[in-house]
């Protein structure tokens, strides 16, 4: 994924993904039809992961829509943190992929985005839905501007910052 975030989808050949795996490109073929294919297969289970882990974060809280939101607001700081190549390709090169698995990994977004919304309106019943959804994409932008950091901040303090800041984007305190 390091290859496609850093050079682009097109700025990568079979040969320069087979290098990084230690193999030769040809060879790649053997597991994968394409590029394209290699792509679909890192970002689905990540989608797919994102999903499941949110809804685990917010099944720990049945009764505490609050300490769900700050679950959901960690679980997704550990992962842009721990994953920048992931949100930079998920920027920049989703768009690029055939329509069928581009609808099956924005529909997992989707799916995504409407547990942060069902917290959030938990927490905060006066906001109707579609004003919750244009916060929980607010905070995603936020936490997801990680791949655009540097490196003048340590890892740590970045996630107190990151968290900080999306907890007050969300809640207005």
């Amino acid at each position: 994924m390091g290859l496609f975030a850093s050079r682009g989808y097109h700025g990568v050949s079979m040969d320069d993904i087979g290098s990084a795996a230690g193999v030769t490109g040809p060879a790649l073929y053997h597991h994968f039809a394409g590029k394209e294919a290699m792509l679909v297969a890192a970002l689905i289970p990540v989608s797919e992961g994102l999903l499941a882990g949110g809804k685990e974060r917010i099944e720990r809280h049945p009764d505490d829509a609050e300490a769900a939101l700050a679950d959901l607001i960690d679980f997704h700081v550990d992962f842009a943190l721990a994953n920048p190549a992931v949100i930079a390709l998920h920027l920049h090169e989703l768009d690029r992929l055939p329509e069928d698995p581009r609808r099956q990994i924005r529909k997992l977004q989707r799916l995504y985005v409407e547990e942060w919304v069902n917290v959030l309106s938990r927490v905060r019943p006066e906001l109707p839905a579609p004003e919750a959804r244009v916060l929980a994409h607010a905070a995603f932008g936020l936490m997801n501007s990680t791949p655009f950091l540097g490196g003048e901040v340590d890892r740590v303090r970045r996630a107190a910052l990151l968290r900080d800041a999306t907890i007050h984007a969300l809640t207005g305190h």
